[in-house]
């Protein structure tokens, strides 16, 4: 058992991770933007039906170095999760690309000061399928966006570049072991009101705030599957110095998320959309609509994925259905 902390604890996949840890045994304390975040992480545990009161909570921000010290004491690892996931792309990438890189080079700094034996970098596909012309293969971890290629989000060059920032510094600093894991969109159970981006867009679906379907593809993962990998090459004597996929399987469409919807809910879906609008349409619409802009570059993309690393570690991932099924019951359960 090991003493480990968890940059960005009250999080989607910050509190999937603390339930992982605490279910493993270990002593886990967390990193929050504010101390009031406490309750919230508190309460998502309840939720889960894991301890209250056993995670030790520390204040810090990415753009900041207070607390980090304390945050780092005596930790054996560090599960970095803490990233900005804006729902809008920002007109500034540099909202998204400063607190990204700054805070991850941040969090390997005071890691290493403080003698963390491995640091687990949370990443994303972002920094792998984007920026490429189409390919008729899957991408894997050999593969690395091109920020200046087309299509290419301040979200998606914010984790490239802090994901390429860690490499180098720990190439300059060897006394510190990184591995990084790159999910896809997670899904799966909401602990809290909080939600995450790829949940949102399930809660939309079911509300109506998506009246109709644009014609876009995700590639899926479950969050307790990404924890459960996290956790998984925390320790593992192979993985030091690598990245891997998390993915479910193949990439499924926002029609195929909502026929899923459907064949749950029954009557209960009667606000699921069953258009799908022809891209032509989403791009007339893109200047009205500031949450459109942003998927236009993607509308019609499929980007497979592999995850063959990822299992051959051990690591199997529930399917996308599961994990869409997943964050349907947690949302119906929130109200």
């Amino acid at each position: 058992m090991a003493i480990v902390l968890v940059t960005g604890g009250s999080g989607f996949l910050g509190a999937h991770l603390i339930v992982r840890l605490l279910a493993d045994g270990h002593d886990v304390r967390a990193t929050v933007r504010t101390v009031d975040r406490r309750d919230d992480v508190e309460r998502m545990l309840q939720a889960a039906g894991a301890p209250t009161g056993a995670v030790g909570y520390v204040e810090t921000d990415l753009l900041s170095d207070e607390g980090w010290s304390t945050a780092m004491a005596g930790a054996d690892y560090v599960l970095h999760a803490a990233s900005p996931f804006p729902a809008v792309q920002p007109d500034d990438e540099d909202e998204v690309i400063r607190p990204a890189r700054e805070g991850t080079l941040r969090v390997l700094r005071f890691a290493l000061a403080a003698g963390v034996k491995r640091v687990v970098v949370t990443s994303s596909f972002a920094t792998i399928g984007y920026g490429h012309p189409p390919v008729d293969r899957a991408y894997t971890e050999e593969d690395w966006t091109d920020v200046d290629g087309p299509g290419v989000t301040p979200y998606a060059k914010s984790k490239t570049l802090a994901e390429r920032a860690a490499w180098d510094f720990v190439a300059q600093n060897p006394g510190l072991e990184l591995v990084v894991v790159n999910p896809v969109g997670i899904f799966g159970p909401a602990l809290g009101p909080d939600l995450s981006t790829s949940v949102q867009i399930v809660q939309r679906l079911l509300t109506g705030g998506l009246p109709v379907l644009p014609p876009l593809w995700s590639n899926a993962v479950d969050v307790r599957d990404v924890a459960d990998l996290e956790v998984r090459v925390m320790t593992s004597p192979q993985a030091a110095g690598q990245r891997y996929l998390a993915v479910a399987g193949e990439p499924i469409s926002f029609g195929e998320i909502a026929r899923t919807l459907r064949d749950r809910l029954g009557a209960g879906a009667a606000k699921v959309p069953r258009v799908v609008l022809p891209a032509w349409v989403v791009r007339l619409l893109a200047p009205l609509v500031p949450s459109v802009r942003g998927v236009v570059s993607q509308l019609g993309v499929v980007r497979r994925a592999s995850n063959a690393k990822a299992r051959a570690s051990g690591w199997t991932p529930r399917s996308n259905q599961e994990a869409v099924l997943a964050t349907v019951e947690s949302l119906l359960a929130l109200g």
